[in-house]
């Protein structure tokens, strides 16, 4: 039987409940790896007929935190980023996006942009989902259409963060 959005929310809410910090996150990391490795559920909620950019699926009324589809078609590398006051969890369903992660070593100030330096390269590949708790600084780049399915501590959609760039 397939994971059903309704039981991929109610399993991730229910692992909120149990921990609302980093140990019920990384069950719902693990959950969100379950939906991007069912066929049928990328199907439904990431399949051909979606080519949103950001899709919110469900919204958790008690715990805050988002599902949302990602459908981004083409080449794209986006710079180092957090996720502001929140954290976020990637999985990959299709294609692979290749992951920077970011180490800082000055912090934004008079509003210039903060540096880091890299830390570690690795690919999210289909049935993959990596946490970012709050401050993790990463930057995904992909070569070609993506799906995912991410998870938002809470909708972060106009929510101010801070700007990164490599250091020289």
């Amino acid at each position: 039987m397939s994971y059903t959005l309704e039981q991929f929310a109610a399993d991730c809410r229910a692992a909120m409940d149990r921990d609302p910090g980093p140990a019920g996150r990384e069950e719902v990391r693990k959950f969100t790896e379950r939906a991007c490795a069912d066929r049928e559920f990328v199907h439904t909620h990431l399949g051909p007929d979606n080519t949103t950019g950001r899709q919110i699926l469900y919204e958790d009324d008690r715990h805050k935190f988002c599902i949302l589809a990602h459908v981004y078609e083409g080449a794209r590398n986006s710079p180092p980023h957090d996720h502001g006051p929140s954290w976020a969890i990637y999985g990959q369903a299709e294609g692979v996006t290749t992951m920077r992660d970011w180490e800082k070593i000055a912090e934004p100030t008079d509003g210039e942009p903060g540096k880091v330096r890299e830390k570690a390269v690795y690919d999210l590949t289909p049935g993959k989902a990596h946490l970012y708790n709050e401050g993790d600084l990463h930057a995904p780049s992909r070569a070609d259409t993506t799906r995912l399915i991410r998870i938002e501590g809470r909708d972060l959609t106009g929510v101010a963060r801070d700007r990164y760039v490599v250091a020289e």
